[in-house]
């Protein structure tokens, strides 16, 4: 398993236990990690299964435990320090956890109490045995300009993950627009995937075809320059819906032990004729850019 993506991560989980007390900027733990907000996130939901916003909550909850137990503190207090507005929401969400309210736990002084773990995803196992190429194609792609119909959204690493809501009607708008388009290849589409600014969950989504001639493009569509890379490439068998689970497998299982790094260039998925939706014989690539 790869060095370079645990150290980083130890990194980030470094930073956030020393700063439990605190609000925790997403942006600063990626930073302590050395990477980019999105592959941070990316990476640790990956290999966690939980999002970097829910693994933060969770710790501070945890801190509280202990406070409960070996400190003096009003409850009111422990709340700020556990990054909640009110001892209210702050013991509506430990009876959630725990089954009980602090003032209970404190006076049953229960050291025992832990909160839930995670559990083995059945369906993700079954996914990656038969939904993905577990081995990518490692190809060298030359640039190219991608044009087509643009939309920010919040992925599956991010509590507010809107991918349903934002990117099927895009692609929807997109596919009869593609035609509209002079000097460019139809035949393939691109959803071209990248973070949208530094210090925020939210992404930037094309939908579109390359182009060679920049200027045939319609003024209300967006151009992305897509540089050169060498790509580990994923075959994505089944419904389209499923794609996160590949992309987990890809960032966590395969990055990880590869002994390569994601560039931090946009992700690539790559839809040609053998897409065909929900079906469970359409297939479809998912491409990470990573270094030679």
């Amino acid at each position: 398993m790869s060095n370079f993506y645990l150290e980083r991560i130890q990194r980030g989980i470094d930073f956030i236990e020393m700063h439990l007390d605190e609000d925790v900027p997403l942006a600063a733990v990626a930073g302590a990690g050395g990477l980019s907000q999105w592959h941070f996130q990316r990476m640790f939901r990956s290999i966690t299964g939980e999002t970097l916003k829910a693994y933060i909550r969770a710790r501070r909850m945890a801190n509280s435990l202990d406070r409960l137990l070996t400190t003096d503190l009003r409850i009111v207090d422990i709340a700020v320090l556990a990054g909640f507005e009110s001892q209210e929401a702050f013991a509506r969400a430990f009876r959630k956890a725990f089954g009980i309210s602090p003032s209970s736990y404190r006076q049953l002084g229960n050291a025992k109490l832990f909160l839930k773990k995670l559990k083995l995803d059945e369906d993700m196992l079954r996914h990656v045995h038969a939904n993905v190429s577990l081995e990518p194609q490692i190809q060298r792609r030359p640039a190219m300009t991608v044009a087509g119909d643009r939309t920010l959204f919040y992925g599956a690493d991010s509590e507010k993950n809107n991918i349903g809501e934002k990117l099927p009607p895009l692609w929807e708008a997109f596919l009869p627009r593609r035609f509209s388009i002079e000097h460019a290849r139809t035949d393939i589409c691109y959803g071209v995937v990248r973070q949208e600014r530094p210090g925020d969950d939210q992404l930037e989504y094309v939908a579109g075809i390359e182009v060679s001639i920049a200027l045939s493009v319609p003024a209300d569509m967006a151009m992305v320059e897509v540089p050169e890379a060498t790509y580990a490439i994923f075959e994505h068998r089944g419904a389209a819906q499923a794609i996160d689970r590949t992309v987990s497998y890809a960032y966590s299982a395969w990055l990880m032990q590869s002994g390569r790094r994601h560039t931090g260039g946009p992700d690539l998925e790559i839809y040609d004729a053998r897409f065909h939706g929900t079906a469970e014989s359409s297939v479809f690539c998912y491409a990470l850019p990573v270094t030679d």
